[in-house]
């Protein structure tokens, strides 16, 4: 799992699904909710989706998609 200081401010990929409708985004595979709150949320709640998430890439065998933003 990466260190918290390691990790962007969001996991967002800018290929967000959940404004049409979708409950998990299709780009970051955080809930709509998890979505909309994330700025109002706690580092230690934050902490617990960050760790879901990477666990989700991992056992996907693929690479988060927030480490290869922007490159």
């Amino acid at each position: 799992m990466m260190q918290s200081s390691e990790r962007p401010d969001t996991p967002c990929v800018a290929v967000c699904s959940t404004g049409m409708g979708d409950d998990v985004c299709k780009g970051c595979q955080r809930t709509m909710l998890e979505v909309a709150h994330w700025v109002m949320l706690s580092e230690a709640e934050k902490d617990v989706i960050w760790q879901r998430l990477e666990q989700y890439w991992a056992d996907q065998g693929r690479t988060p998609p927030w480490l290869s933003r922007g490159k």
